[in-house]
């Protein structure tokens, strides 16, 4: 590599909640591990992917579910940074990792480097609500979008919306108690939203938005890395070719995209609200109206960030990590073709979207190279231990996926 890192500050993956297969705590375990810095990383037992990485010094178990009170989450961190012995760059995974990062900067500033941010910005880009208001501030394109307060307001909307429509749960921390829907869920009729809404209650916690069709748009992804100034350090675009569960679901296969029209929206939205840190974002570009609409705003590392690197080595972990310790972070075009395979879920989703017929007219023809999210010959163990652990409860678990997807008319 073209530049050194700081090996006296190790990282901290992270996690709350119980996803042990996750591919992007691996991506950065290996990303930092590889250059030398030290890394720890939170697990929910010993044999998760991360916890057998040969780029670990020590897994820390602490399962959790993401309904603890945060001031028991800061006072775990806190122990496991006095373990450790020196201070350490927290990599958040999940939006409650983010959140309690952000809302708790005193308390966890003197044991651990971060991105320092407004307190309360993180918990609002990662609700839906929070981030179509921020949306319509600043003039960034989003669906059209109302959030009921009540069942009869539900019923107003059906009486005049345009099916089908789509659903999401309000808040990002559906974890933290019963989610009104299972992701994003696209609903085909004014009988079908109302049969659904008799099970949100009272206050649904849900936004209903416009429905994109999938033949009139194109999926997008944005990583980047901003520095205290709000300045990007590291900026990359692609597109998502498949998700899943389809077209909802978490990045099966992508490639690196150089779109400038892209990279200067996100760099303008970013300014404008002040955000400092790493970000992975979610856009539809709707040929129809041909505007990008930001579906997702993720203020954390997302599972896919491995698929982005510049000419120089630099991906938004490792530019986090040399901001932080007062290292220049090298400039570089991004790897143009560069594609990014999620090995378990991307065979389903080949499958799934070979049915629809669904093709992404900005997929190069043939990848410039290829990054698995498990399988790397220098750290085997991970994609062993994911096998091991998928196989068996793995196809069920992905039958789930397709039945939730499908529920109330498949997802947007």
């Amino acid at each position: 590599m073209p530049f050194g890192v700081d090996r006296g500050v190790p990282g901290l993956i992270v996690k709350f909640g119980d996803y042990p297969l996750h591919h992007g705590g691996v991506g950065a375990i290996r990303s930092l591990g590889r250059l030398g810095v030290p890394m720890y990383a939170i697990t929910e037992d010993r044999y998760t992917p991360a916890a057998v990485s040969r780029y670990l010094e020590r897994a820390f178990v602490w399962p959790t579910t993401g309904t603890e009170a945060p001031e028991r989450l800061v006072e775990g961190l806190l122990r496991i940074g006095r373990r450790i012995g020196r201070p350490a760059l927290l990599v958040p995974t999940d939006e409650e990792a983010a959140v309690l990062i952000a809302e708790h900067q005193a308390e966890l500033g003197g044991g651990f480097l971060f991105p320092r941010v407004d307190s309360g910005l993180p918990r609002r880009l990662a609700s839906k609500q929070g981030l179509h208001e921020l949306c319509v501030k600043h003039g960034i394109a989003s669906p059209t979008a109302v959030f009921p307060q009540s069942y009869e307001e539900v019923e107003r909307f059906a009486a005049t919306a345009r099916f089908p429509v789509v659903a999401k749960n309000r808040e990002a921390f559906v974890r933290r108690a019963r989610p009104a829907v299972n992701g994003t869920t696209r609903i085909g009729s004014r009988d079908g939203l109302l049969r659904l809404a008799k099970e949100w209650g009272e206050h649904p916690g849900v936004i209903l938005q416009e429905y994109l069709p999938r033949e009139d748009a194109e999926d997008w992804i944005v990583h980047a890395y901003f520095d205290a100034e709000s300045t990007p350090l590291a900026l990359f675009t692609g597109v998502k070719v498949r998700s899943w569960p389809p077209h909802a679901g978490m990045t099966a296969n992508a490639y690196v995209v150089d779109n400038p029209e892209l990279a200067d929206l996100a760099a303008r939205f970013i300014k404008e609200i002040g955000f400092s840190g790493v970000i992975d974002l979610d856009l539809r570009f709707d040929r129809r109206d041909g505007q990008y609409k930001l579906l997702d705003f993720n203020p954390r590392m997302g599972a896919q960030f491995r698929l982005f690197e510049n000419e120089a080595g630099v991906d938004v972990v490792r530019a986090m990590h040399l901001d932080l310790t007062g290292r220049r972070v090298p400039e570089g075009e991004q790897r143009a073709g560069h594609r990014y395979v999620v090995e378990n879920i991307d065979l389903p989703a080949l499958i799934a979207y070979r049915r629809s017929g669904y093709t992404t007219p900005h997929a190069p023809a043939r990848a410039s190279g290829t990054e698995l999210a498990w399988l790397a010959g220098d750290d085997l163990r991970p994609f062993f231990t994911m096998l091991a652990r998928f196989v068996r409860p793995g196809a069920r678990h992905l039958y789930q996926l397709w039945r939730t997807s499908r529920r109330g008319g498949g997802t947007g």
